[in-house]
């Protein structure tokens, strides 16, 4: 008897997480809202959401981004609309695992609702940390394809200290730069300081930041106001990393004339392969702990 495994939308990361996840034993792939692809195997098939019966499925894979408010599947190989509604959610069995990248709103409130299984890969530390690498690729790549000048010698200035902060920050001072670190969390701070990095609190940031090249937030609040904003040079660089909507007020930047960057899904976009590989080894070993009886 195979485990049926439904894969609900994605981006490119998921091409490569399909692939990994094919050479599970007796497991068969539901592929909806990948139309425009092409998978040769066996135990792949391409199903239309409307077909597909919730109550037969064993787990559920849905896109890293999470499901919008009202249900909205997004899947950029297809050009058909996915909607789970709660009806569908209602159909599935007891306990069957739901695989999501954020938890949004809607999501939480069924997982109360119905006492539905959800596990959220972005809140793990183990995703964050290897995240953080393309991540942190991504944002030298954009450093260098919107300066014209070397990131070497460069002043950067990093919000945040956090796991995505610490590889972004280790990367840039890896290629020459001079990078200061600014963060309110003392253990931060002092971390930041053993890896000969300087360290400062928030209410140095006005200082630091009248002299930065680029400034790069990693912090999930809106940090880079306007009064910030107003002691930038013009020719500084912002990089938000932050999570949507990221922590920079960009229409007051674009008023200044400062190119500010909100630099979403990087991994999707610098190292899907990789990024793919990541995420289906970390499946992997939740659907074992899941098999045991063990909650990850």
């Amino acid at each position: 008897m195979s485990y049926k495994l439904a894969i609900f939308g994605g981006d490119a990361r998921y091409i490569e997480v399909i692939h990994q996840l094919k050479t599970l034993e007796n497991t068969e792939l539901l592929l909806i809202g990948f139309d425009d692809l092409e998978f040769n195997a066996t135990n792949i098939k391409q199903i239309a959401y409307q077909t597909i019966q919730p109550e037969t499925l064993d787990a559920v894979i849905l896109p890293i981004q999470g499901i919008g408010d009202e249900g909205i599947v997004e899947a950029p190989f297809s050009n058909n609309n996915i909607q789970l509604t709660t009806n569908w959610f209602k159909k599935l069995r007891k306990k069957v695992p739901i695989i999501t990248g954020v938890m949004n709103g809607f999501l939480k409130t069924l997982r109360d609702e119905l006492d539905l299984s959800v596990y959220s890969l972005m809140s793990r530390d183990d995703i964050a940390i290897y995240n953080s690498i393309p991540t942190a690729e991504g944002a030298i790549f954009l450093a260098m394809e919107n300066t014209n000048y070397t990131i070497h010698s460069a002043q950067i200035t990093v919000l945040g200290f956090g796991r995505i902060g610490q590889t972004v920050a280790d990367r840039f001072k890896k290629l020459g730069a001079n990078v200061s670190i600014c963060t309110d969390n003392e253990a931060e701070q002092a971390r930041a300081t053993t890896q000969s990095l300087s360290a400062f609190s928030l209410r140095d940031l006005s200082r630091i930041a009248a002299y930065t090249d680029i400034l790069i937030n990693t912090v999930p609040a809106q940090l880079i106001n306007s009064d910030l904003i107003n002691t930038l040079k013009t020719q500084t660089l912002i990089i938000d990393l932050a999570s949507a909507p990221g922590g920079t007020d960009f229409n007051y930047a674009k008023e200044r004339g400062i190119q500010a960057i909100l630099a979403q899904r990087l991994p999707s976009i610098v190292a899907p392969k990789t990024s793919g590989v990541m995420l289906s080894n970390v499946m992997k070993k939740l659907f074992e702990s899941i098999e045991k009886g063990d909650r990850m």
